[in-house]
């Protein structure tokens, strides 16, 4: 079944074209359904890029500057376990979990604390790709003068045999 993704527009993504240091790229089984899947977990189609026989051959999204995944199609099974984490950039998470559960077709766990203070909002595709949305928890950061010690000494230091 393919599925056509939602046009969204989507304030403050940026839409230009620019080298990007790095992406990710995934297989799907279904380049539509995909798309329409990661519109949910706040991307956009950034560009729809055809083939030679004019089916679509890769599917460009973007979160935020320098967010870029490439979906490709699968070359028979997809192989799954991609897996990126991204900086939420103010997303709220539960909102986002609550819209990415209700569009079906992947996952959704969290989001959920961590010990180095961020909540973690993951999400795996229809595909088995993951895509972790995390986010600073602050008020906990600033609270914590020992925890904030702890990192500001780690930094510069080796890691021990």
């Amino acid at each position: 079944m393919t599925t056509k993704p939602i046009a969204r527009t989507a304030p403050g993504i940026d839409r230009g074209i620019y080298p990007m240091p790095a992406f990710v790229k995934f297989e799907a089984t279904d380049l539509g359904a995909t798309a329409a899947w990661y519109e949910t977990a706040g991307f956009v189609v950034l560009a729809a890029m055809p083939g030679p026989d004019g089916t679509t051959m890769l599917v460009h999204l973007r979160r935020q500057r320098y967010q870029d995944i490439l979906v490709v199609p699968a070359g028979g099974a997809p192989t799954g376990g991609g897996r990126i984490t991204m900086a939420a950039g103010g997303d709220d998470l539960v909102r986002r979990a609550q819209e990415v559960a209700a569009a079906g077709g992947g996952t959704v766990q969290g989001p959920t604390p961590t010990p180095w203070y961020s909540d973690d909002l993951v999400l795996t595709d229809p595909d088995g790709n993951v895509v972790v949305l995390t986010e600073p928890r602050r008020r906990d950061i600033d609270a914590d003068a020992a925890w904030s010690a702890m990192v500001r000494t780690s930094v510069g230091r080796t890691v021990a045999p």
